[in-house]
């Protein structure tokens, strides 16, 4: 199952900053420790952070169920940023969304979180509560107080701001403190002097409870827990506690009535005193217990037999009940026993910020394809990494473009995949976009065309050599150096490496559908040139117009996209002169066609446009061009390879389709039918706009591509 970790790593993004800052957030080892736990259990895992771009980041990484993938789910560890009732803000967004997610509803979080309101329910459910009073301010009468007393915000969690106090004065000067620090009522509650206890509950139909843990205070019946002991001097916890059953068992009834009265669900932690003669009193309901491996909740779901992977799988799947027919149960593994999808997930997400600061160093690199230094700094980065998996190099020079690199960890000529990308691009120095992350977007110049890719490539590689399998598989990899100028020099080495490959792949990007490319076009180019040849008269300059234009205009009449025949211009220019007759015409064309024989018949229709004018004595025309690159058909071997990859990315929820794309690449080159391209991570270059690539697509590709090339290289 897809599952998005949501929780609050910036403060900052968000349109404006006003209101109660929130002051409660996840150690961010903890979030990873849920993320790994997922991830061990089986799931498709990102972490995202709960700001002003989590809609976008939801919307890329979340299955549309119409397009029939399984629905994902939210793991929501969200405390909000600002403002008020900051529990509901992400799980009323997703209500919106229309997204499932684990914890309780707004309604639910609104409740339990409002500590007045929760008294007044349990007052009304029978359930004892200590006796309490709200104060706007400190000038308000306090008659009505009976001392000791304890004071803490209305509506805030981890014991923010609690006192006890035991008189007037005391009390004015607490009240002023929390209506100031906090911006809001300040909630005053009789002190129960005795013992302090919590309870976790998890599940929904029937609830569980985990048996009762008990904060030991150290025989001090005055004493409390404030969130600085929590942080920094954890109380010892005592679990299960010292308690007869008969009390045991009244707390964990009174706290399962208190959860349901209150409308909640999946989990929550209720805290609880004991007084010196055994009376009962909830105190309040965490509806967002801490998942912290130091907190009351984690120690309470040991002694009921979790470890942390049971526990925070078993979470999702009590949620996942409330909204699917199936459960998704977690299956309690060693580490050893772990699947190779698990441990390749696991090491890569340990990876992640690593692997994108490569990114970054590759994309602010300039490799214009003319630009040679760029581009073989780039072919240097790749070298230095790829050694380091100890894959040998040769390197190819070209004057022209920068050289092509071939890299291999075997010492056989012959190998089990060839994986193909490119070095070059076509952005000059003037154009280039420089990496930078927006919300969950990566952009940069060619980080979606092939840099990406690149990246995807050395994550996958390093994930198998993690997962030791590296070394049983005989791989090849071509970078080439010329793929804008249709590999005119490297399209040999494709040729030659594919020929020894058992199956080839290519690393250029996905689209945001998350497509694999099974077939290309073709593509050819030309470049046609005029010249007056009579400037015997000025209206002849006129008339080299019209032959110019109806030339070009009878070519670009060859397309034909019922036939995915498409012939259109790239530059065209046409320089004339009157005075001094003169007039000449340049334009570029570039042609996509679906079959050789189609492109030697357009060749030859293009050709005999030329030759057959009336125009010879007028206009002299020249031809330059031809055949760039064959297509790529979508053939038998092409449709096993695309269906070897489908049934993994259906087992590891990865969204995967496959498609033809109009551009030409190396690929087309390859003497060998078993291949595909696109496994570089999604994304896009939209006309005109920055390229980029969805940030929680690389571990999802280079999870894909580790689990191909052990599918792909097995006997």
């Amino acid at each position: 199952m897809k599952v998005a970790i949501i929780y609050n790593k910036e403060f900052s993004n968000v349109i404006n900053t006003f209101g109660m800052q929130n002051k409660e957030k996840y150690n961010p080892a903890t979030v990873r420790s849920v993320s790994d736990s997922l991830e061990s259990g089986g799931h498709n895992v990102t972490i995202i952070d709960g700001d002003m771009h989590v809609i976008d980041s939801l919307q890329e990484f979340m299955p549309r169920v119409l397009e029939g993938e399984r629905m994902g789910i939210v793991f929501n560890m969200a405390y909000g940023i600002q403002g008020e009732s900051r529990y509901t803000h992400i799980p009323s967004m997703l209500e919106m969304l229309g997204i499932p997610y684990v914890g309780s509803t707004p309604a639910g979080h609104a409740l339990a979180l409002d500590k007045v309101i929760t008294k007044i329910i349990m007052q009304k459910h029978g359930i004892p509560t200590p006796q309490f009073w709200v104060f706007n301010n400190g000038d308000e009468n306090l008659d009505d107080v009976i001392f000791p007393v304890i004071v803490k915000p209305k509506m805030e969690a981890v014991s923010f701001g609690l006192k006890v106090v035991n008189s007037r004065d005391d009390l004015r000067d607490a009240i002023t403190f929390i209506v100031n620090e906090f911006q809001q009522q300040a909630l005053v509650e009789e002190f129960i002097r005795g013992r302090e206890f919590c309870i976790g509950l998890l599940g929904n139909t029937p609830v569980e409870a985990f048996p009762v843990l008990e904060i030991d205070l150290e025989n001090d019946p005055d004493a409390i827990q404030t969130v600085d002991d929590k942080k920094s001097r954890p109380r010892r916890k005592i679990c299960p506690a010292a308690l007869s059953e008969d009390i045991a068992s009244e707390m964990t009834r009174l706290s399962i009535d208190a959860f349901k009265a209150l409308g909640l669900r999946d989990f929550a932690r209720v805290d609880i005193r004991l007084d010196e003669n055994n009376n009962i009193y909830l105190l309040e309901i965490n509806s967002m217990a801490s998942l912290g491996k130091t907190g009351s909740y984690y120690h309470g779901a040991i002694a009921s037999g979790y470890d942390y992977n049971s526990l925070v799988n078993k979470m999702l799947e009590v949620s996942a009940l409330r909204y699917f027919a199936e459960s998704h149960t977690f299956e309690n593994k060693n580490d050893n026993r772990l699947p190779a999808h698990v441990r390749i997930r696991g090491f890569l997400r340990s990876r992640q910020e690593s692997l994108e600061k490569t990114l970054k160093t590759i994309v602010n690199l300039n490799s214009y394809v003319r630009n040679c230094e760029g581009v073989n700094t780039l072919g240097s980065v790749m070298v230095k990494e790829l050694s380091a998996l100890r894959f040998s190099h040769k390197s190819f020079p070209n004057v022209e473009t920068g050289n092509s690199l071939y890299f291999s960890n075997t010492g056989d000529d012959n190998i089990d995949i060839l994986l193909l990308g490119n070095l070059d691009n076509d952005v000059k120095v003037s154009r280039q976009e420089y990496f930078q992350l927006q919300g969950h977007k990566l952009y940069g110049t060619g980080i979606w065309e092939h840099k990406g890719g690149l990246v995807v490539l050395l994550g996958a590689l390093q994930a198998l050599r993690f997962i030791r399998r590296l070394k049983q598989m005989k791989i090849g990899i071509l970078l080439t150096s010329d793929d804008v100028l249709h590999g005119r020099v490297s399209k040999e080495l494709v040729r030659e490496y594919s020929r020894r490959s058992r199956c080839v792949l290519g690393l250029h990007g996905a689209f945001l559908n998350g497509g694999v490319v099974t077939s290309r076009s073709g593509a050819a180019s030309y470049s046609l040139s005029s010249n007056l040849l009579d400037k015997s008269d000025a209206s002849h300059v006129a008339a080299s117009s019209r032959v110019f234009n109806k030339v070009v205009g009878d070519i670009l009449a060859l397309s034909d996209h019922s036939s995915s025949l498409v012939i259109a211009p790239g530059t065209m220019q046409f320089e004339s002169n009157i005075t001094e007759p003169y007039a000449h015409g340049d334009v570029k064309m570039r042609i996509r066609f679906s079959s050789l024989d189609q492109f030697k018949d357009v060749d030859s229709k293009i050709r005999k446009i030329i030759s057959s004018r009336k125009s010879k004595n007028l206009v002299d025309f020249h031809l330059e061009g031809g055949l760039g690159r064959p297509q790529m058909d979508k053939s038998l071997e092409v449709e096993e390879v695309y269906l070897k990859l489908k049934n993994i990315a259906d087992r590891l929820d990865i969204r995967l389709k496959e498609e033809h794309r109009w551009s030409s690449a190396d690929i087309c080159t390859a003497e060998n039918r078993f291949r595909i391209d696109g496994l570089g991570p999604v994304g896009i270059k939209p006309q005109d706009q920055a390229e980029y690539i969805l940030k929680h697509s690389l571990v999802e590709r280079m999870t894909l591509l580790a689990m191909g090339m052990m599918e792909l290289s097995s006997k």
